[in-house]
């Protein structure tokens, strides 16, 4: 199994990361504006539409100011079962975000695709939060033929 892993600091508090990473309006603020469901109840459904396609994910833990994680349970069949990850620690003025997407049976062209991709929402997450502008879904940096 191979994993996606990305670090920022974002000059905030772990807990304005932690409420853009578990509210509607935030994740629609940084990742995509089709975003629906409940981010902030274990047990709940995140549903994330983008124009190639969309995600289900199921929040499985929430640990308010330091971890959210979620499991993949509707997608792309790469994504899954996959786990996206989110470790948050206050560091002087910055929330540091570690961010791993893991569980990834092989690393296929796709995985590369979707590396760059979550690193381009990882700084809207960080524009979002630093300047109360994103640029989620439609408004994101197009990468290639996968948008």
């Amino acid at each position: 199994m191979v994993d996606i892993l990305h670090k920022v600091g974002i000059k905030s508090s772990v807990a304005e990361a932690y409420s853009a990473l578990t509210t509607t309006e935030g994740l629609s603020g940084w990742w995509t504006t089709d975003t629906r469901g409940k981010g902030n109840d274990i047990g709940g459904v995140l549903q994330f539409r983008f124009g190639a396609g969309g995600f289900d994910m199921k929040v499985l833990e929430l640990d308010p100011g330091k971890h959210v994680r979620w499991e993949v349970v509707d997608g792309p069949e790469e994504w899954i079962g996959t786990h996206v990850d989110w470790n948050l620690d206050q560091v002087d003025d910055y929330a540091v975000v570690l961010f791993k997407h893991e569980g990834w049976k092989e690393p296929v062209e796709f995985m590369h695709h979707c590396s760059t991709k979550w690193a381009v929402f990882l700084m809207s997450l960080k524009s979002l939060i630093e300047t109360g502008k994103g640029a989620p879904d439609p408004h994101d940096v197009k990468i290639d033929n996968w948008n």
